[in-house]
């Protein structure tokens, strides 16, 4: 996470939701990155930290929604969740590198009255398409991510028996 004028991502995504302690950030000059320890800090480039990351696995194999858990428990940890511009973007760059069915499953299910991440994370950050509307209890309760070049990142309902490529992490 660095500061300029606003506080973004490493990946490039603008921070939505923040954690800081009390007293921070305290704006001195030379504290332009964030670092965690239980609450977020603000920090100079020079200290060194040990640090956390996630790999994004596409899986160019056609699967239901509940088939791809199945898969990502298997051979890697769980279907994605996205709780951030930054990671909605990272994963949109994987699919932009393979050709992919034209949505992709993604760790988003509708259960009892709201959608839930894989995760447990109800979650601040949406994506959803113009067309949806995550208030109404849909017909289908799946959700995927739409695949395009072009820029547009959004999530939207699908059957859950539909099959289609998904995304692991």
């Amino acid at each position: 996470m660095t500061h300029r004028d606003k506080w973004r991502w490493s990946g490039g995504g603008e921070v939505t939701k923040f954690f800081w302690n009390n007293g921070e950030p305290n704006s001195r000059p030379d504290e332009n990155y964030g670092v965690m320890k239980y609450w977020w800090y603000d920090a100079f480039i020079g200290h060194e930290f040990t640090f956390f990351c996630f790999s994004v696995h596409v899986v160019r194999e056609e699967k239901t929604w509940e088939e791809a858990i199945e898969y990502c428990r298997q051979n890697h940890t769980d279907l994605a969740s996205i709780s951030s511009e930054t990671e909605l973007m990272l994963i949109q760059k994987e699919l932009n590198k393979r050709n992919t069915t034209e949505h992709v499953w993604i760790g988003l299910r509708f259960l009892a009255g709201d959608w839930l991440w894989l995760d447990q994370n109800a979650g601040e950050y949406e994506a959803w398409g113009h067309w949806e509307n995550p208030n109404e209890c849909p017909i289908e309760t799946c959700g995927a991510l739409m695949v395009n070049n072009q820029g547009v990142h959004q999530w939207n309902a699908h059957d859950c028996v539909k099959k289609m490529n998904f995304v692991c992490y």
